[in-house]
């Protein structure tokens, strides 16, 4: 069984979710979304009494508020195969107002796994289907051009997340569609 509760950001409504005992945080997601909901392969009952959630939404209103919460104040449960949860945990460790590349991950990635090189875009696809977004960082990757990219709550929510924690977005931009990362 997993619990769902809402979160209203600046960004608009975050649902958030938990595993069965309330401990582990197992997704947040935003109004509209790509890939909303799409970890948990069962109905989601709301419960507002959670302490994972009370917890998260603390830390959401120190990030929102310009502060830099740690990861780790969370216990974080993505669900996702070996592949997904490694990416997921480079980006954890992508430092507040910085970014990296999908290149770099990629890269990292092939060390990790043994390989000589690993697919940029299948880095994005792990990225893009990361199930607690903003927590774990996915909006802090962009393409080795400087391309604002890959964010599945949409560029615009991806520039004003980095704005936030003061990313310098000189020299980048938003791609026309159907550019590569």
């Amino acid at each position: 069984m997993y619990y769902s509760t809402t979160y209203s950001s600046p960004m608009g409504t975050i649902t958030l979710a938990c595993d069965e005992g309330g401990n582990n945080l197992v997704g947040l997601w935003t109004e509209g979304q790509k890939y909303h909901g799409n970890t948990i392969l069962e109905a989601m009952t709301e419960n507002n009494h959670m302490p994972i959630f009370d917890t998260a939404k603390k830390w959401l209103d120190r990030y929102f508020a310009g502060e830099k919460p740690d990861i780790s104040e969370l216990s974080l449960a993505p669900i996702g195969g070996e592949f997904r949860q490694g990416v997921w945990s480079i980006l954890r460790e992508i430092p507040y107002g910085e970014v990296i590349t999908y290149g770099s991950i990629a890269k990292k990635m092939a060390e990790k796994m043994g390989k000589e090189s690993m697919s940029s875009q299948a880095v994005g696809g792990a990225v893009g289907h990361n199930p607690i977004s903003i927590i774990i960082p996915c909006h802090r990757v962009v393409g080795s051009n400087g391309s604002l990219t890959g964010f599945a709550g949409g560029v615009q929510m991806k520039i004003k997340l980095l704005e936030l924690e003061g990313v310098d977005l000189t020299g980048m931009f938003v791609p026309k569609k159907g550019t590569a990362l």
